[in-house]
């Protein structure tokens, strides 16, 4: 099977690194992709959200799957022009796609799907955000509707904080507050069969104690030693099977990678949003654990024949991924600085531990191996597998030691209560 991947991120490496794994996959490519998907598939400059480029690139390739990663080509509509040219794609159409392009819809959707979610208002107006954070209080969960590369959302007890970036977002959906910890969980669905993945738990503040500003993801962990072992069949039965029921039911079936971000309240698990991708950094470690080769999966999903695909095979392994960050992170960040130890990592504590590339670039000729350099907010993935979480995150954060890049920052507390529970 000759493979395309969408994207140039972590979550890319990580499906591309999977892929690369799988003895089905004969060729594999990557559009635009970066320094470390590089390394185990075939770059090619793409604009990812241009569906005819990229239709026009899988049928060069002779791709017999395209795989897009990120939410902006799939609100675009790239799933759509692909399978138009007659090439099996992984990943939503832009009607579908809407689950996670508009958090209005997505409310819209749950409540005709019976779905448990957080009570909440859709503002378009000043003073229908002033009544929405008066009715709810704080803390303040204030969301914009549209895509915001996962940091559109404020969680404030500060109501001039609150108030200013509803404002800002000029449509934003305003709602209760959950209460207790949260958990994504992955689907891959075809429109009718959901195939739920393991749990997994990321990070979405800056610092530790998830303290500072809302990021992309920090790093993540699974499995989780403190969930409910039925969650997975629960959340399949009252969240995942009724969304894609009712979206198939509206005459735009979802077939691809369905996310839930979950609160575990007091009063149950309730819904906090949806996504319509692999997310990132939680990709990271739910690939790390799936023994099942990926390239079939996501074929039988793209090709509507999920229903007849084996169940997934498990590793029995922990992992963690911790994401190194450049300096400034959220907000501007510096690039272009270089990174060393990449190596040193390879070299020294693989295949236990190894680098996800998500913001990287190789300067230098075709005919050297020129630098690795920083090129966007969140840089690398480290991940790692072991015995438990424990394991998991020593050989994580041992690796991130080899690592040398100027003013980069990170997370120290990935996974460390869960391991402490896990021990205790």
């Amino acid at each position: 099977m000759k493979v395309l991947v969408i994207g140039g991120g972590a979550r890319e490496h990580a499906l591309c690194r999977s892929l690369s794994l799988d003895p089905e996959v004969t060729a594999l490519h990557c559009a635009p992709g970066n320094a470390g998907t590089a390394e185990v598939a075939e770059s090619h400059p793409v604009d990812a959200l241009d569906g005819a480029a990229v239709a026009r690139l899988a049928t060069e390739l002779g791709a017999e799957l395209v795989v897009v990663g990120p939410e902006a080509p799939l609100v675009a509509g790239v799933a759509d022009a692909v399978r138009d040219a007659g090439i099996p794609c992984f990943g939503p159409s832009k009607e579908a796609a809407e689950l996670e392009g508009s958090k209005a819809f997505a409310k819209d959707v749950m409540a005709a799907a019976n779905v448990p979610t957080a009570r909440s208002y859709v503002c378009t107006t000043p003073q229908q955000i002033d009544d929405a954070l008066d009715a709810f209080g704080p803390p303040y969960v204030v969301k914009d509707d549209g895509l915001a590369a996962g940091k559109g959302v404020v969680v404030t007890g500060d109501l001039a904080v609150a108030r200013a970036h509803g404002l800002a977002c000029g449509r934003v959906v305003i709602e209760e507050f959950l209460d207790g910890p949260e958990v994504s969980l992955f689907a891959i669905t075809d429109g009718e069969t959901v195939l739920p993945l393991q749990p997994a738990q990321d990070f979405k503040r800056a610092l530790d104690g998830d303290e500072g500003p809302n990021t992309g993801g920090m790093g993540a962990y699974s499995p989780l030693p403190w969930a409910d072992p039925k969650l997975v069949e629960e959340v399949l039965e009252t969240v995942l099977q009724p969304t894609v029921d009712e979206l198939r039911r509206r005459g735009t079936p979802f077939a691809g990678l369905l996310y839930a971000g979950l609160a575990i309240t007091g009063r149950g698990v309730r819904v906090i949003e949806f996504n319509a991708r692999f997310g990132d950094p939680e990709t990271q470690v739910v690939l790390a654990r799936l023994k099942t080769p990926l390239a079939g999966v996501l074929l039988a999903a793209a090709e509507g024949n999920l229903a007849a695909h084996p169940p997934l095979a498990w590793r029995d392994d922990a992992a963690v991924t911790v994401v190194v960050a450049s300096h400034n992170y959220p907000d501007t960040p510096r690039t272009g600085d270089p990174i060393e130890g990449l190596d040193e990592v390879a070299a020294q504590d693989g295949p236990d531990a190894y680098v996800l590339h998500a913001g990287t670039r190789r300067e230098g000729s075709a005919t050297d191996a020129g630098t690795v350099v920083s090129a966007g907010g969140r840089v690398l993935s480290v991940t790692a597998t072991g015995k438990d979480l424990t394991q998991a995150r020593e050989r994580a954060y041992t690796a991130l030691g080899r690592i040398r890049l100027a003013g980069s920052q990170h997370r120290t507390d990935i996974a460390r209560a869960a391991a402490d529970a896990q021990e205790g």
